[in-house]
């Protein structure tokens, strides 16, 4: 490693600490030259699919973009970041675990849906709303049923339609 502040090229490791998620090493080093001191971060560098859009272009995978796109399908929702983080480990695993060079967007979004019905049933709605474009109050009825046809009675999220309540300590609801 070259220092960045003479350019020498040896350089000493000093100190080293895996970071809180296990995902890199944290590395103090130290400039034999000058004795200038500076921190490098070292992680796995493991190739992603190339994700192929539905009118064929092509697109670096971009964990950025993932991950904002949950974000803005999460907005001013109750989910902690922490959630959300693991669901775009979640699903950057997914997309490397096919193991293909290339990945339809079609097939990475199903990924993402996936995460997002398990982190917060608005946030999913509001996904999909624009995942599959959304036209009328009809699509989202229908996304919402089907939804709530497929929704565990742990009682854990709020209810979809403004018109229903948890029933205390059941995962079922009623009608206002």
């Amino acid at each position: 490693m070259h220092c960045p502040f003479c350019q020498h090229e040896d350089t000493r490791v000093i100190d080293s600490r895996v970071s809180e998620d296990g995902g890199s090493i944290r590395r103090r080093r130290e400039c034999a030259r000058c004795e200038g001191r500076f921190n490098t971060v070292e992680t796995a560098e493991l190739k992603l699919p190339t994700v192929v859009k539905g009118d064929g272009r092509r697109e670096p995978f971009d964990i950025d973009k993932l991950r904002r796109s949950m974000e803005r399908a999460l907005h001013k929702r109750p989910v902690p970041q922490e959630q959300i983080d693991a669901a775009v480990r979640a699903v950057v695993r997914q997309a490397r675990a096919i193991g293909e060079r290339e990945l339809a967007s079609r097939r990475l979004g199903d990924f993402v849906m996936e995460q997002m019905r398990g982190l917060d049933h608005v946030g999913y709605v509001r996904f999909a709303s624009v995942y599959r474009a959304f036209e009328d109050v009809a699509d989202f009825r229908e996304e919402i049923e089907m939804l709530e046809r497929g929704l565990p009675t742990d009682g854990e999220q709020l209810p979809l339609l403004t018109g229903e309540l948890p029933l205390p300590g059941k995962g079922s609801v009623r009608k206002r």
